[in-house]
């Protein structure tokens, strides 16, 4: 039985649909799909279902209701796409075009009696926060030497949310504030270099993405009326550059080894729309009595995430293979905000690929998140302000999950 690329690509399954990591990292932003022998199509689907709760620390400003100190489930379970094409042009030049949702977000605190993360008295909704994206990354790849491949292209992405901030933990300044970030288009790029011995399966590759800017327009209510206490102006929000490295090779007959490594620069992403930045800047006064004047943002990540995937795949017959896999990631710092209250996580994950003919295959996934327990912060606790850390803490996050499942599709002509 030989060693089919197509038949071992089931390894994607998993790190390339079943990415869910540190702050709004979704789908690892692969370059598998390009790397495929020849010319090749592939289709993507992934669920999610976080399980995220925590116990809130029992502070009479927190929490009107002692006797209930749950935040509730906020994770939204939510779903996201990814598709690819690769064209062999000639015998070394390639072209590729990839589509994914590289970052998102879908969080919604539910209501509870202790009014913690939620509005009971005015709005009655809970704190939220949707964040959607969506990349196509235009790749050509040159092999001026066998066996290697230098590849680039441009990426043209586009970002749009809102969030909406509830209940006491926002305080009277901050209850009720909603902003919506319209949708904006920026253009980054990507570049490369892979390595490929077909005979014994290996593949290497090392991918660099850049950062990209967007300058938004947000919209900045309080309980539904515009908040207006500075000149109006863009914000600017940078999705973040990041480094993949990708590695497999053939171990034994019909069974292959993977890996994959990821960086993200999550310690240097920053949100702080206008009139919010405004307001945290005259607060920040206010209780420093003029000893720090710089505010605070509404979301921000203190450390880089750093991620690792390691699996095997094995082909059992010519129709079945089957992969599993173990995951770490770091997460990006604890504390961590009450917007996005985890802490890196473990996983570990299964995939099962049908080959009914030798170009095309079926493949589903299921991997299991255990993920890091955190403290949630307000915001305001990395501010250099004396006395502040213990008060923006908030909740304690423990013992949370979450379990993703992926179905994919490929396609080679």
């Amino acid at each position: 039985m030989k060693l089919n690329p197509i038949v071992l690509g089931i390894f994607g399954i998993c790190i390339s649909t079943l990415n869910h990591a540190a702050a709004l990292d979704q789908s690892g932003q692969t370059i598998l799909p390009f790397l495929e022998n020849g010319n090749y199509v592939e289709v993507n689907a992934t669920a999610v279902d976080p399980d995220i709760s925590g116990t809130i620390r029992n502070r009479p400003e927190l929490v009107n209701d002692p006797n209930n100190l749950n935040s509730g489930n906020m994770g939204n379970s939510f779903h996201y796409y990814s598709a690819a094409l690769k064209l062999q042009l000639t015998e070394k030049i390639s072209f590729g075009l990839l589509y994914d949702q590289p970052f998102g977000a879908d969080i919604r605190y539910p209501m509870q009696s202790n009014n913690t993360f939620s509005d009971n008295e005015y709005t009655q909704q809970g704190t939220s926060v949707n964040v959607d994206t969506e990349s196509i990354s235009m790749i050509f790849g040159l092999s001026p030497f066998t066996n290697f491949q230098l590849y680039g292209g441009a990426v043209y992405q586009s970002v749009k949310g809102d969030v909406a901030l509830r209940g006491n933990s926002y305080s009277e300044a901050f209850n009720g504030y909603d902003a919506k970030f319209k949708q904006n288009h920026a253009v980054g790029w990507l570049a490369g270099l892979s390595y490929q011995i077909p005979g014994i399966a290996l593949k290497a590759a090392v991918t660099y993405r850049s950062k990209i800017d967007h300058d938004m327009q947000v919209t900045e209510t309080m309980f539904g009326e515009p908040l207006d206490v500075t000149t109006p102006s863009k914000t600017t929000i940078t999705t973040p550059q990041s480094v993949n490295i990708d590695f497999q090779t053939g171990v034994y007959k019909d069974t292959l080894a993977y890996a994959n490594l990821r960086w993200v620069n999550w310690k240097d992403f920053h949100i702080r729309p206008t009139q919010f930045g405004a307001v945290t800047e005259y607060l920040t006064d206010l209780i420093s009595e003029g000893s720090y004047t710089g505010g605070f943002d509404l979301d921000s990540y203190q450390k880089d995430q750093w991620a690792a995937t390691l699996g095997i795949g094995h082909q059992f017959t010519e129709k079945w293979s089957a992969s599993t896999e173990v995951s770490w990631d770091s997460g990006t710092g604890n504390p961590a905000s009450t917007l996005n209250p985890t802490k890196g996580s473990w996983g570990l994950g299964l995939g099962v690929q049908f080959n009914p003919a030798e170009n095309y295959f079926i493949a589903g996934g299921i991997k299991y998140f255990w993920l890091g327990d955190v403290i949630a912060e307000d915001g305001t606790y990395y501010i250099p302000v004396a006395g502040i850390k213990p008060i923006a803490e908030q909740a304690d996050f423990k013992d949370n999950s979450a379990i993703a499942y992926g179905l994919k599709i490929g396609y080679k002509f």
